[in-house]
């Protein structure tokens, strides 16, 4: 059982940046795991995944703004979040999965283990 707790999250201006944390409570070295996110009336979108390989994949969305990265030292991941935009704002979720391979961003995937979220607020 990987327990996961997202951290890092809060209320920023248009063109700001956040970095969001991720610790999990044992190793992932080798486990995908991946950033997912949430807003009000909409369904939950995969953000940013990384495999256990290291090979990064992003939602067109994010991409050139966002970095996930992971410190396997520090059982840590990372969302680095750059030039946000009012429609990043969202409840954002951790997750890891068994697999090492991450699933394609963009299909539906029910990861194993979710953290409870992290609250970013983005205002123009």
């Amino acid at each position: 059982q990987v327990q996961l707790k997202e951290s890092g999250g809060g209320s920023v201006q248009a063109g700001g940046s956040l970095r969001l944390s991720c610790v999990a409570s044992t190793n992932t070295d080798r486990n995908c795991m991946g950033w997912f996110r949430q807003a009000p009336g909409k369904e939950r979108e995969g953000v940013a995944v990384l495999d256990n390989d290291g090979d990064d994949y992003y939602s067109g969305s994010v991409k050139g703004r966002f970095t996930i990265s992971k410190d396997n030292a520090k059982n840590t991941l990372y969302l680095q979040m750059n030039n946000l935009k009012p429609e990043d704002t969202a409840m954002y979720y951790c997750a890891a999965d068994r697999a090492g391979i991450c699933p394609v961003i963009t299909v539906r995937y029910e990861y194993d283990y979710w953290g409870q979220g992290t609250q970013v607020t983005v205002s123009s």
